[in-house]
């Protein structure tokens, strides 16, 4: 059944990484990224980052190498792939960038499961430079949420997601995610979705702490095999539950009372 969108962090959910952290730190920047860092936003400091290993002569081929090596657990991608198998349409929301994510997600064979990505966009320039721009200008036009980076607020996005899909009919949404940015979407789920936060990590904490805020239901998990899971547990509920909801309208359909010549009434819709 093809009713349920399915959202994604990427960082430490789809891979089990931070994949800034990872590429810095596996092209020797660390230092200087630690030196940097109270100078400047994090999406400003990554894009600064990238034009200094420019400058030092490592390469697009280089970043690619690193982020091909990321780590992942090994039942994500079969997850995403049963997932996206059974119906579900998958999305990623992400404080990482466009160039990174999609790299890796190439990579391991799962880019065409996912309809959209949302994240920071990246692209190399005419010098052969990465570039990392804001999801968000925040400089001309700030999101305003307080509860978010200035770069990006992933809850507008999910709002943004669920506008779309009533339109097409999709009822329900899983979303998961472990980082303090994953908190803000968890408050704009309904109670009919679902949130999957990473246990022991912000967004499950920050859950912990302000459990009435959140209407959906709440499933922790904790790695990889956990994940895959719950999450094609709560595919499976949701669907038996849209199945029955179905029959159910189709039998109230079959029940209506003839008209007085033994016509039907005008039919009811059926949902989809």
């Amino acid at each position: 059944m093809a009713g349920i969108v399915v959202v994604f962090d990427f960082d430490k959910t789809i891979i089990d990484v931070d994949s800034d952290n990872w590429v810095v730190d596996e092209l020797g920047a660390t230092d200087l990224f630690n030196q940097l860092l109270p100078t400047m936003p994090w999406n400003s400091l990554m894009d600064r980052m990238m034009k200094e290993l420019h400058t030092q002569g490592i390469t697009i081929q280089d970043i690619e190498e690193v982020l091909k090596r990321v780590p992942i657990h090994p039942r994500i991608v079969p997850a995403i792939k049963s997932a996206y198998a059974l119906g579900c349409d998958l999305r990623v929301i992400s404080d990482a960038n466009v160039f990174f994510i999609e790299t890796i997600l190439k990579h391991v064979g799962i880019r065409d499961c996912f309809s959209e990505i949302n994240t920071n966009p990246g692209y190399v320039d005419e010098e052969g430079r990465l570039r990392i721009l804001p999801y968000v200008d925040f400089q001309k036009s700030p999101h305003g949420c307080n509860l978010c980076p200035p770069n990006i607020c992933k809850g507008m996005i999910v709002e943004r997601i669920q506008a779309s899909i009533a339109k097409e009919g999709k009822r329900r949404m899983i979303y998961l995610g472990d980082g303090i940015g994953d908190f803000c979407p968890s408050l704009k789920l309904r109670e009919e979705d679902f949130m999957m936060p990473r246990k022991d990590f912000p967004a499950w904490n920050l859950i912990n702490e302000n459990r009435t805020l959140v209407k959906a239901g709440v499933h922790e998990w904790t790695d990889g095999e956990e994940l895959e899971r719950i999450l094609l547990q709560l595919i499976n509920t949701i669907n038996i539950e849209e199945s029955q909801l179905l029959s159910v309208e189709y039998c109230k359909f079959q029940t209506i009372p003839k008209g007085a010549h033994g016509a039907l009434p005008q039919a009811l819709p059926v949902p989809y």
